[in-house]
């Protein structure tokens, strides 16, 4: 189960897909490979060294800001976590897992297409470098914009996602955000990777996804574009978690 952000996984992909496994083989020859990530570019990449590939859409609201130390936000479920086969549909391996996730309390349903669930979490996911940058005062137009051209490119790519209504009936009161040890969640994964000093962020298989899909297809995302370029900028030049200023990002925009 892969569980790294999305710029280390070619690394973690390559570490074990030649990996020798009981019986014979290799790991990328028999066995299944989770991948419970963000972004959409990890199971192509994983599907060219594993022959079984199968997606998690990851809904669970965790933060790790100290080595050791996880506290997980969600309640009464700590998440929950859509599992199916890559490039679609699900199987025996698909079901086992869920089960053994259902089993340690979370809610794990099987979705034959669980890639368009995770295009719906990518759209979810492209105000996380917004936060990363501005903190908390992200304005409600500029969220709605980076979303609008991330729907206008998967539209022009013929890509299906998941909506935000569609998603709200699911997760219900199944997995809500609680405060734990008085304090509420600081900030999403973008977030806290800046505020942890990481070295690096996944924002160029986020925001960055949009990009692609847009110069690929000929629509354009100035605000995504602005958003992976300045999120590069504060890991380059050690900007603090929502320090960015918002005037620099709205001059990048244009």
């Amino acid at each position: 189960m892969l569980t790294v952000k999305s710029q280390d996984t070619v690394a973690a992909l390559t570490a074990w897909a030649d990996a020798p496994v009981e019986g014979g083989g290799t790991a990328g020859e028999r066995l299944p490979v989770v991948l419970a990530q963000n972004g959409v570019a990890n199971e192509p990449a994983a599907l060219r060294r594993f022959a079984r590939v199968h997606p998690v859409c990851v809904w669970l609201p965790a933060t790790h800001l100290e080595p050791g130390l996880v506290v997980a936000n969600g309640h009464p479920h700590p998440g929950m976590l859509h599992i199916g086969r890559y490039p679609s549909g699900a199987d025996d391996a698909s079901r086992a897992v869920a089960a053994d996730l259902t089993s340690a309390g979370f809610v794990a349903p099987v979705r034959d297409d669980v890639m368009r669930w995770k295009y719906g979490k990518l759209l979810a996911n492209l105000g996380n470098g917004l936060q990363a940058l501005l903190g908390r005062g992200v304005p409600e137009a500029l969220s709605k914009r980076v979303r609008a051209e991330g729907e206008a490119a998967l539209a022009a790519a013929g890509i299906a996602h998941t909506t935000v209504e569609e998603e709200a009936a699911e997760r219900g009161d199944l997995v809500s955000h609680r405060p734990v040890g008085g304090e509420e969640r600081s900030g999403g994964s973008t977030w806290q990777s800046l505020a942890r000093g990481a070295g690096s962020v996944e924002t160029d298989h986020l925001n960055g996804e949009i990009v692609l899909l847009g110069r690929l297809h000929g629509v354009p995302t100035p605000a995504n574009a602005a958003v992976q370029t300045a999120v590069r900028r504060a890991v380059r030049d050690r900007i603090p978690a929502g320090g960015f200023p918002l005037g620099e990002l709205e001059k990048m925009i244009g």
